[in-house]
């Protein structure tokens, strides 16, 4: 097949066919049908059917979005259909033109719009994404643009290196990246062409401002770009990060931090006081911590922001947590439970009475499991109560309780209250100190059942920190039900996942004594980032509280015995859980020691 100069929606439906990723029936049946999807898609844009940037580039319609739009299925591969990505890569190879899926995390905001009008990127599709050695490299959406990329160059005095990527990517960019960068520009230049910082604040002292108005339509705009770029990054948290002379953004995505953006710092009080004023914060002080919430919507489903602020040495740092409805509510058994431990936890759960532990880390997942567990209970016959601090996703199925320490409302004088509600499920938040863990315990032996969390690295461990909070042993035997330890591992990417087998002193160091094992690890791809990892599960560890370890819980109890016993009983610890994901190739070696030690 010969290269065609211009790229059009009949060359390049054949070019598909001729790859095998479309049947004849298939070619037949888009070339029969892509006029009238081309115009339906024209009309969808134009009536901004699609979050649009400016008109101009709702103009363009690009051939593969158009057949990417017919959801075609793949040749001998059911299930997965042909995508925007798919059919850019293979014009990218029949051209000759190397492919690029644009990762935004890896992009320089300076280097994405500096080189490239706002105007002239989105009429052409082209956005810059790196620099290096006097050379831009630029990607395109139509491989046929040498007119533009000359006048470009012309124009700009740069040399300049096409790749090929999707209409869809180059948007994302343009929307996300000069949004943003216009938003700060704006921002930075009224700020300046005032009065000096200092000025600045003395003179609003007097108004009763300290800083600029955090209703400043640019800074507006800053926040919500960034926002919703930390959205569509399937981001668990931003970071807002003073320093000396700068600010630094960061997210963190499947439990690792990324850096994103570096704004000037004169717009880092302006930014987070549009944040506090969203989450009902006092913008007044900045010397204490404070903590908010913000509730809003994303691709029409709600999502809940929990803000927190403290003073660090250049200002106030800023921590905006994602729940994401997706996540926190999931049904039990796609957690990653293996059978046993979710057949055990059911158990615990269905009881009548008495209390269930989740114990793990900051940021191991105990509040999606307790959530997703009170979320599989929750009827019309059952009064289920929560108390937290803070809430941190408002449920209607729930009666959720915050607590309120500024005005005397803890954990203790709430669960001394709560029965008089009459709860037939209640979940704390955190057993902290001696005053929650006995309350919980008289709720336990009340005929009601408890969920709650510890801070604790295992499940054993758990029994010899509410003994160390004062809880009586005899009572740790009445009431505790089962104790669930936790940790999140992240997953292998599908798309670049290889085989490779186990070393010797790998072995060695998990303690298997068959020294011939293959794992599986991710080579780094675009659909991960090069990172080899995309989403995590859940590793569990469930101890089931039965006659022996009970009889075991004295004032006197080593965890040792305890934690020797447990596994006697069939406890599979997390270490040999995360194992057992590792040789079923869901995770990889390095994640099993990261996560278990």
């Amino acid at each position: 097949m010969p290269q065609p100069r211009k790229l059009t929606f009949e060359n390049c439906a054949r070019l598909l066919q001729k790859r095998g990723l479309i049947s004849a029936d298939q070619l037949r049946d888009v070339l029969g049908r892509g006029k009238a999807q081309e115009t339906r898609l024209y009309a969808h844009h134009q009536s901004g059917g699609s979050r649009r940037v400016q008109s101009g580039s709702a103009d363009i319609i690009s051939p593969a979005e158009v057949i990417a739009s017919f959801n075609l299925e793949l040749q001998g591969t059911p299930g997965r259909f042909l995508t925007e990505d798919m059919i850019t890569e293979s014009i990218s190879e029949e051209v000759g033109l190397p492919y690029l899926k644009i990762d935004p995390l890896k992009l320089d905001l300076g280097v994405v719009t500096s080189h490239i009008p706002r105007p002239f990127a989105l009429k052409n599709l082209i956005v810059a994404v790196g620099e290096r050695g006097g050379v831009t490299t630029v990607a395109v959406a139509d491989p046929f643009n040498d007119a533009i990329i000359n006048e470009l160059a012309s124009a700009r005095q740069m040399e300049i290196r096409r790749v090929l990527s999707s209409k869809s990517d180059i948007l994302k960019i343009l929307r996300e990246f000069y949004g943003f960068r216009a938003s700060v520009m704006a921002a930075e230049a009224e700020s300046s062409t005032t009065v000096d910082l200092g000025n600045l604040e003395q003179l609003f002292k007097m108004k009763g401002h300290q800083e600029i108005e955090s209703n400043d339509k640019h800074v507006i705009s800053a926040v919500d770009f960034l926002l919703h770029y930390a959205f569509e990054q399937h981001a668990s948290d931003i970071h807002i990060e003073p320093k000396r002379e700068k600010t630094l953004i960061r997210f963190r995505i499947d439990g690792v931090m990324h850096n994103i953006h570096v704004i000037p710092k004169p717009l880092h009080a302006p930014i987070v006081s549009r944040i506090k004023l969203l989450s009902r914060m006092d913008l007044a002080e900045k010397r204490r911590p404070q903590d908010g919430r913000i509730k809003t919507n994303f691709n029409n489903k709600d999502i809940e922001l929990r803000v927190s602020t403290v003073p660090v040495a250049f200002g106030e740092k800023v921590v905006v947590r994602i729940f994401d409805p997706d996540i926190l509510l999931q049904d039990l058994d796609s957690m990653g439970f293996y059978p046993r431990e979710l057949s055990l936890y059911n158990s615990f759960i269905r009881r009548p009475n008495g209390i269930i532990l989740v114990t793990g880390p900051t940021g191991s997942g105990k509040t999606t499991t307790l959530y997703s567990s009170l979320r599989s209970l929750s009827s019309p016959e059952v009064n289920i109560v929560t108390v937290e601090d803070p809430i941190e996703m408002v449920m209607e199925e729930f009666n959720q309780i915050g607590v309120q320490q500024a005005i005397g409302v803890g954990f203790d004088s709430i669960l001394r209250n709560i029965l008089r509600q009459d709860p037939d499920i209640i979940m704390i938040g955190e057993i902290r100190d001696r005053e929650t863990a006995e309350n919980a315990v008289q709720a336990a032996l009340t005929g009601h059942l408890v969920l709650s969390t510890l801070h604790t690295n295992d499940s054993a461990s758990a029994i010899v920190r509410l003994l160390d909070l004062g809880v009586q042993p005899f009572l740790i035997s009445a009431t505790v039900l089962g104790i669930i330890a936790q940790r999140l591992v992240r997953k292998i990417c599908p798309h670049c996942k290889r085989e490779r087998g186990l070393s010797d002193d790998e072995c060695s160091y998990l303690q298997l004594e068959d020294k011939l094992h293959t794992v599986w690890e991710g080579e780094g791809c675009k659909e991960c980032r090069g990172t080899g990892y995309r989403g995590r599960t859940g590793i569990f560890e469930v101890l089931d509280m039965n006659d022996r370890i009970k009889s075991m819980v004295t004032g006197q109890v080593e965890l040792a015995d305890l934690t020797a016993a447990a596994r006697e009983e069939g406890l599979v610890t997390l270490r040999q859980v995360a194992i057992h994901k590792m040789l079923e190739g869901v995770t990889t070696y390095e994640e099993v020691i990261s996560m278990t030690g």
